[in-house]
C-alpha cells in the first residue's frame, strides 16, 4: 500500500476508532502490512488466511488452544455454530477452565451457578440464551466478561511483550 494509502486509511480508522488513538492506529495498520508481507514470502503468496492468522497467535501470543485459534470471541463460546451461546455450551466451557472444584459440593454444581449467573448478568432479552447482541452488549459493557467462559484472548504478559515489540519497531 502507498503511503498516501496508509495515511487515509490511518485516518479514516481513527475518526470511527472509539479506543485507539491516531498513533495506535498507524502501528496497528503498519503490523498488519508487516504481516501480510511475511506471510506472503513464508507462504507463497497466499496470502493473510486462517493459518497464518493461527501461526501469528500462536508465536506472538503462545496461544494453543485450536478452540480458540480457530473463532474469533463470539465464536469460540458458540460451540455449535447456532448464533447463540446457550447454558448447555457455557456449561462445557466453564468446566473446561474452571481449575478447582469445592470438595464440599458437587463440582458440577458450581459451574451450573455460575452459568446462572452469567446468563443473569448476559442476556438481555431473557430469552434463556446469548445472541451476538446480548454478548457484544455485555463485553462492551464489562470487559472482564469477554473471558468468563475461559480465555480466549492471550495472556497480559504476552500481549505487553508483542506490544513492546510493534512499539520498538515503529519507533
Amino acid at each position: 500500500m502507498s503511503r498516501k494509502g496508509v495515511k487515509l486509511l490511518v485516518d479514516s480508522l481513527t475518526r470511527s476508532s472509539k479506543h485507539f488513538n491516531k498513533s495506535e492506529v498507524e502501528c496497528l495498520v503498519n503490523l498488519f502490512d508487516t504481516l501480510v508481507a511475511k506471510a506472503r514470502s513464508d507462504f507463497a503468496g497466499v496470502g493473510f488466511n486462517r493459518v497464518v492468522f493461527r501461526d501469528i497467535l500462536h508465536s506472538a501470543f503462545g496461544m494453543t488452544d485450536d478452540v480458540v485459534l480457530d473463532r474469533d470471541c463470539f465464536q469460540v463460546y458458540d460451540l455449535n455454530g447456532d448464533g447463540y451461546i446457550s447454558r448447555e455450551e457455557m456449561f462445557q466451557m466453564l468446566k473446561n477452565s474452571l481449575l478447582i472444584q469445592s470438595a464440599d459440593e458437587e463440582p458440577d454444581e458450581g459451574i451450573k451457578d455460575l452459568v446462572e449467573i452469567a446468563l443473569k448478568k448476559m442476556d438481555h432479552d431473557h430469552d434463556g440464551k446469548l445472541s451476538f447482541t446480548d454478548f457484544e452488549k455485555a463485553v462492551r459493557d464489562e470487559n472482564l466478561l469477554l473471558e468468563a467462559f475461559g480465555p480466549c484472548l492471550p495472556d497480559i504478559k504476552s500481549s505487553m511483550s508483542f506490544e513492546q515489540k510493534i512499539f520498538r519497531a515503529n519507533s
